[in-house]
């Protein structure tokens, strides 16, 4: 990432500011929370706008609940399994994904953002990422729990035995924390948030027209 401050200055609404000058490759930062049931929406239009668009992706974290107990704590909310589809589990259902319904326990996001951090530097941070909100959001595992974060992340490509050792000792601890505060310095509030170009910034799980019409903003092309 470019420098906070220079971010911080630049940052912009999506419906500001003017056309960005092209350059050779656009890129986007998604801001999320491993708990956050519209990120996972976010990623998978995300995912959508790979298939027609060039671009890099990095990923930054945003603690969305940082009063959750290392351990977890009890559900808010719980859907009953007879109620009529929500919102969200229709957005998803548009985009082949899954929200289960009985969900008792919220967990601790602190720890799976460590594991982010191992696979960000030794695995394909994209495909780790999709496991992970999978197996929160339709397996319901619990992702503050060191051994269910390995076998994530074995199902995602990574070392397991070298994922569980960074996760002992907390390596990334520390700069998942930096992340957490960045992601605060830019003033971001809520999740998913997107920062195009390290300038514009669109915050929500917009539909696929909407960020098609932020790729046309930065410049970048269509494929083919």
């Amino acid at each position: 990432m470019s420098d906070t401050t220079e971010i911080e200055d630049e940052i912009e609404e999506d419906d500001e500011g003017g056309d960005e000058e092209p350059r050779d490759r656009a890129s986007i930062i998604i801001i999320s929370d491993f708990v956050c049931p519209w990120c996972y929406v976010g990623l998978g239009e995300i995912e959508r706008l790979r298939a027609e668009y060039d671009f890099d992706v990095h990923f930054a974290p945003f603690y969305l609940h940082p009063e959750t107990p290392p351990q977890g704590m009890p559900s808010r909310h719980i859907t009953e399994p007879g109620a009529p589809p929500t919102p969200i589990e229709q957005r998803a259902e548009v985009l082949g994904l899954t929200f289960s319904r009985g969900r008792a326990w919220t967990s601790n996001s602190h720890l799976a953002f460590q594991a982010a951090e191992f696979a960000n530097e030794y695995g394909d941070r994209w495909r780790f990422q999709k496991q992970m909100l999978k197996a929160y959001f339709e397996d319901l595992q619990d992702i503050g729990d060191v051994e269910t974060l390995v076998r994530i992340g074995e199902e995602a490509g990574i070392d397991g035995k070298s994922l569980r050792e960074a996760l002992i000792d907390r390596r990334y601890s520390d700069r998942v924390d930096q992340g957490i505060e960045w992601s605060r310095s830019i003033g971001v509030t809520a999740v998913p948030t997107f920062v195009f170009n390290e300038r514009y910034g669109m915050v929500g799980a917009h539909e696929l027209t909407m960020f098609r019409q932020m790729m046309e903003k930065v410049g970048q092309p269509r494929k083919g």
